[in-house]
């Protein structure tokens, strides 16, 4: 099976193909180098979302007709940068008569981290102090669930996490993570193992790897259904703080 994922969750875009059970190609902007990421560019997903896919796809000597499934990230996230990610892979998945799938951008942070076991958990950087947050095991390989995805203050995360061992060691990934590092190897007091931005695949490969597994027991998601998915404050929207089930599982 053949499926392209991308994820326009934060200001970093990426897009990855996997083939077989494998990532065979990826591509962020901004790239990633051996110092960190090269956050000095500023990503503008409308601009640089199909440029990644052309690369993406050369790359693995294969073309949009040749693909069997399309896969994106939902949210939490950036109002704006979401918006372009659906509007693109519904348009692509349209054109191309191909089954589409929608994919919490927490649950892909988690994902893309494939080599880690035990608690996770991914933080996207809400701002204002605030981070979107979910909480993962991995066991036997596969992602757990523990707790839906929510909109909370950093301060808050030590009492989210309540009904874990006070002595569980936590991995945090994703961009909240790294922004807010400090205070959270303060809160957590030597439990906390923040996983850097250039550790891992791409989101967009975490993106592709769960659709992989939803496809392999379900069909895709009905275009018409398939919406961001909005926790945080957006000015945009308005102050709409809230946790909610979540309804990608």
């Amino acid at each position: 099976m053949r499926i392209l994922g991308l994820d326009t969750a934060t200001a970093l875009s990426s897009v990855a193909f996997l083939e077989d059970g494998q990532i065979t190609a990826e591509a962020t902007f901004p790239p990633k180098n051996p110092n960190g990421l090269a956050i000095t560019a500023k990503s503008n997903h409308s601009e640089t979302v199909l440029p990644l896919i052309q690369s993406v796809l050369e790359r693995a000597h294969c073309r949009l007709s040749d693909i069997d499934a399309i896969a994106v990230s939902v949210g939490p996230g950036s109002f704006t940068g979401l918006r372009v990610g659906l509007a693109l892979v519904k348009g692509i998945a349209y054109e191309c008569h191909l089954p589409v799938l929608g994919v919490s951008s927490l649950e892909a942070q988690a994902a893309r981290v494939a080599e880690l076991s035990g608690t996770i958990c991914p933080l996207l950087d809400a701002r204002k102090q605030e981070v979107y947050a979910a909480l993962f095991d991995r066991r036997d390989g596969e992602l757990v669930r523990c707790l839906p995805d929510q909109a909370v203050e950093v301060s808050e995360l030590v009492g989210l996490f309540g009904a874990i061992s006070e002595t569980a060691a936590i991995a945090f990934v994703g961009n909240g993570a790294e922004r807010y590092r400090e205070q959270i190897l303060i809160l957590f007091d030597g439990r906390a193992q923040i996983i850097d931005e250039t550790c891992g695949g791409s989101a967009a490969g975490g993106v592709a790897r769960l659709a992989m597994a939803r496809l392999a027991v379900g069909p895709g998601a009905d275009l018409g259904q398939l919406v961001p998915l909005y926790l945080g404050a957006s000015q945009a929207l308005g102050n709409t703080r809230r946790i909610v089930p979540n309804p990608l599982k």
